[in-house]
């Protein structure tokens, strides 16, 4: 039995639907090429399916790194430190320590200043402020670090390879202000002026 032939309009779909088939399928091309070469086998491998390749699967991105939070500076005034130096001045003599030329100076002479500055800065310390050590360990302790430690507290020295646990040896315990007790300021007080000039009269 015969198969109708195709209208004129069904053969300008066919024409172009095979165009696009054609440009897209090898395989379909090979068949179309032994149709019009007369092959017997022909009409069979046009009539089989074209097979599309799948598209590939997108791959996601990889997530982004981490990103460590920005540091945010915050405004200091100068007024506590100021402070914190004319009481070193006032009990210890500190800048006047420190400003004195000492190249000429003996080390006896330099040795009994040192101990007037030493006490009286040490009576600012202990009057105004509560020191503790940051680490409990004796010095000359080895000790571990664990991941995560706080790295504000404890400053690595040496070859810093790789990433924690570390181990180390303790060289210095540091210290941590606990409390401040700084004197209030009367109201119209220059904290600029460390050491007033003094006057004899």
């Amino acid at each position: 039995m015969s198969e109708p032939t195709p209208s004129i309009f069904e053969r300008v779909f066919l024409a172009f639907s095979a165009f696009g088939r054609t440009l897209a399928s090898g395989r379909f091309a090979a068949g179309v090429a032994r149709l019009r070469h007369g092959d017997a086998g022909a009409s069979a491998a046009a009539a089989l399916p074209v097979v599309m390749p799948e598209p590939l699967a997108a791959v996601p991105p990889p997530p982004p790194a981490p990103v460590a939070p920005p540091v945010v500076l915050r405004e200091v005034t100068p007024d506590a430190a100021l402070q914190l130096l004319g009481l070193l001045q006032q009990e210890g003599r500190l800048i006047d320590f420190l400003q004195e030329d000492l190249g000429a100076a003996g080390d006896a002479d330099i040795g009994a200043a040192a101990r007037i500055v030493h006490e009286g800065c040490r009576k600012v310390l202990r009057t105004h402020f509560e020191l503790a050590p940051v680490r409990s360990e004796r010095e000359g302790s080895r000790l571990t670090l664990p991941a995560g430690f706080d790295a504000g507290a404890v400053r690595l020295t040496g070859r810093v390879l790789g990433q924690p646990p570390f181990t180390g040896t303790l060289v210095h315990c540091g210290w941590r202000a606990s409390a401040v007790k700084l004197p209030k300021l009367a109201e119209g007080h220059d904290v600029h002026v460390v050491a007033p000039a003094e006057v004899e009269l």
